[in-house]
């Protein structure tokens, strides 16, 4: 083989081990299972039964239908995508740093109460959802 031949392989199977982790650095693998983002959204949730005592403080939070669903600091009640805009995998949690967040703890994604991103993980807005509460019955509905 001729030396110049040579380099120029060299030169693109280099260029392929180099480029090639970078670009499937941050995919989806087998490890992370995708989910869609939740749409049609509309249920409710019995507060004087078991998930009213899981919910009952400030900072409690549950998961329904691929919903978060949080009591906030305040007191009042939150709903957002349990599946996170920036990869859509299934992690976001309601934490209470922050005056309370939505935190997505695959690639740390951060959102304010509205969806709108706190770090630059991602600029994807997180799909929140409208809160309703009669007597004893929540509604979490888009």
């Amino acid at each position: 083989m001729e030396r110049k031949a040579f380099l120029r392989t060299l030169g693109a199977g280099a260029a392929f081990a180099v480029i090639f982790p970078c670009t499937q650095g941050c995919t989806k693998g087998p490890e992370q299972d995708s989910e869609p983002i939740p749409e049609g959204v509309d249920f409710t949730i019995d507060l004087s039964g078991p998930d009213g005592m899981a919910l009952a403080n400030p900072g409690d939070f549950i998961l329904r239908n691929f919903v978060v669903v949080a009591r906030n600091l305040e007191g009042n009640f939150v709903a957002a995508s349990q599946v996170c805009s920036h990869q859509q995998t299934d992690q976001v949690r309601f934490i209470s740093s922050q005056g309370g967040i939505f935190q997505c703890s695959t690639h740390g994604s951060q959102f304010n109460q509205s969806g709108t991103p706190l770090n630059t993980v991602t600029s994807n807005p997180l799909k929140v959802f409208n809160t309703e509460l009669n007597g004893d019955i929540l509604r979490v509905f888009e």
